[in-house]
């Protein structure tokens, strides 16, 4: 069965690394899509507005098929992959990484600077708390009221969300569950009389 979970972080985090003079500090952010990339990058860039570089890499989706580097006018593949490398080897997605350089005078060289990139990336995902998170389904179910008793059940034994919920003559409610467990949940549904429901979202 394909998994339908996946590992990101809980909350923003930072590292440092420090080379020949030369300070890398690093801010790891939890995202969920590349537009929420965008304010960060201007904010750290606004905030630490005297480093010379501010690189960072991304990666988005429980497939990990999203993602960007930007070296920021460092040589070519000597920070945005290494900090991509950092995310790949935790296995983690739904996450950015932004390292910005204060540059100490000294010239790193090519190996220097992917190790600096590198380390102060592994330092951010180091000091952040690594969560495992499930892919949610979103229905909406609508059914007569007198299959009310019927409904609850299931969404009780299946653990499923419950929200804006509408109890008349017909009655709507917005569910939500894991998505392995779509098939289980919505044969059980289907078998009750006048039960209708419409796919919403999956995040």
């Amino acid at each position: 069965m394909e998994s339908d979970s996946y590992k990101t972080i809980k909350s923003s985090s930072q590292g440092i690394y420090k080379e020949k003079g030369s300070r890398f500090i690093a801010f790891a952010y939890p995202v969920s899509d590349q537009e929420e990339t965008i304010p960060i990058i201007h904010k750290i860039r606004k905030e630490h507005h005297e480093a010379r570089h501010h690189c960072y890499a991304y990666m988005i989706g429980r497939e990990r098929l999203i993602w960007r580097v930007n070296d920021d006018g460092e040589p070519s593949g000597t920070a945005g992959r290494p900090i991509l490398g950092q995310i790949n080897s935790s296995g983690l997605t739904n996450i950015l990484i932004i390292v910005s350089r204060y540059f100490g005078g000294t010239l790193l060289g090519v190996s220097g600077l992917i190790n600096a990139y590198r380390t102060a990336a592994a330092s951010a995902i180091k000091n952040a708390e690594i969560i495992e998170c499930t892919l949610q389904e979103y229905y909406e179910i609508t059914y007569p009221f007198v299959s009310m008793n019927d409904v609850m059940k299931i969404l009780k034994e299946e653990d499923t969300g419950q929200s804006n919920q509408v109890f008349d003559l017909e009655c709507c409610i917005k569910v939500n569950f894991r998505a392995s467990a779509r098939e289980k949940i919505l044969n059980r549904l289907s078998r009750i009389e006048g039960m209708k429901y419409k796919y919403l979202e999956t995040y």
